[in-house]
């Protein structure tokens, strides 16, 4: 399978996540120390290999936005351009101007790779900003260094 230049090794598949998969993305997003709320399998993408669950992520759906999020690679998967294909397959199926928000600067320098351009905080559209509310207020007391982001080039 293939995502704008990046083609996916033949020895691994992405398919839309199954209800089967809601305990293993649960695994991986709390392994990773992510956000753990909605967790919906109906918005997440697996990539399997020899059909194990090695990565995953998600397009969480909000009001007149999409987030990407979740993203997650198991560590002994890692540095084999999975992260950067399913990211790509994320930006080519959202429906929505699509949002991020990610922790320090060499995380938010990895997603400008893909057409991702930090953002303010009051720029981000009124559903957003409901969810990213208390990583805003740490952010703005110095406490946590979140970055928001949103993809630069959104098809109507």
């Amino acid at each position: 399978m293939k995502a704008n230049n990046f083609s996916l090794p033949s020895e691994y598949t992405i398919r839309p996540a199954s209800s089967n998969d809601l305990w293993s993305i649960r695994y991986l997003v709390f392994s990773a120390i992510l956000d753990p709320t909605q967790l919906h399998w109906q918005q997440f993408w697996i990539i399997e290999c020899q059909n194990k669950i090695v990565a995953c992520g998600q397009l969480r759906n909000f009001y007149q936005a999409q987030e990407l999020g979740s993203l997650v690679v198991k560590p002994a998967w890692r540095g084999r351009g999975l992260a950067t294909f399913l990211i790509q397959h994320l930006i080519h199926t959202a429906t929505q101007p699509l949002y991020l928000e990610c922790l320090g600067e060499r995380l938010a320098q990895f997603y400008q790779r893909f057409g991702f351009v930090a953002t303010n905080f009051e720029d981000l559209p009124n559903s957003l900003q409901k969810k990213f509310k208390f990583t805003h207020l740490a952010q703005k007391f110095g406490k946590l260094p979140v970055v928001f982001m949103q993809h630069h080039d959104f098809r109507s």
